[in-house]
């Protein structure tokens, strides 16, 4: 690609393995001629109304509603750029930093980057809900409902034409030429006409560094 190519992951706040994908990809951007966008998909919305969910796994359901809610709210209000660094602050505080999604991390998470403070409300509302189903269905509607976060759009191989996949679930997430690498494999692969799974069982946890 001679030109800078426009790339957009899909992520829920509360998703650690997206926020591996998400940190690999700003490696990418350093090295491959790719913009990345951020856009919200939700857990909750994807699994509602799901059968056979472990209990912890439905519970844990409950507290990703007001992330991405929130996410929708800043991104209505500030636009692309600020929700991409909003996702980097509230990401860092919930994954390598342990902090409990709730009223304090939003209104910290707000305070971080200098936005309204009201907004903080958004999580705890419905009236984002419109929006973040349509976020969400705009992201899912080219993969299905069978995979979860990440998902990322990307260009395809021929002009024009867009690929969407989930993954890549990796970690730790790559750095400088590596990252690249990984790219280049990753779009080769789901590029390609009737490719559809590449997978191995998960010997690691998301390693935060």
């Amino acid at each position: 690609m001679s030109e800078r190519a426009s790339v957009t992951m899909y992520f829920d706040p509360s998703c650690p393995w997206a926020w591996m994908t998400s940190r690999w990809l700003l490696e990418v951007e350093k090295v491959r001629p790719v913009d990345i966008e951020f856009r919200v998909m939700s857990l909750g919305v994807l699994n509602e109304g799901r059968d056979g969910l472990p209990a912890d796994y439905r519970e844990s359901m409950k507290t990703t509603w007001g992330p991405v809610r929130l996410s929708i709210a800043v991104e209505q209000k500030y636009g692309q750029r600020t929700l991409r660094d909003f996702y980097t602050a509230i990401g860092t505080r919930i994954h390598p930093g342990r902090q409990e999604r709730g009223p304090e991390l939003y209104a910290a998470v707000l305070a971080d980057l200098g936005l309204d403070p009201a907004l903080a409300s958004a999580a705890g509302s419905t009236g984002y809900d419109e929006a973040l189903r349509a976020s969400h269905e705009a992201g899912m509607r080219p993969v299905g409902n069978d995979v979860g976060t990440p998902v990322i759009h990307a260009p395809g191989p021929v002009e024009g034409e867009t690929v969407a996949f989930f993954g890549p679930v990796v970690t730790p997430a790559p750095k400088g030429e590596a990252a690249g690498r990984l790219w280049d494999g990753v779009l080769l692969v789901a590029g390609t006409p009737g490719f559809y799974e590449l997978k191995r069982s998960r010997t690691l946890g998301p390693i935060f560094d």
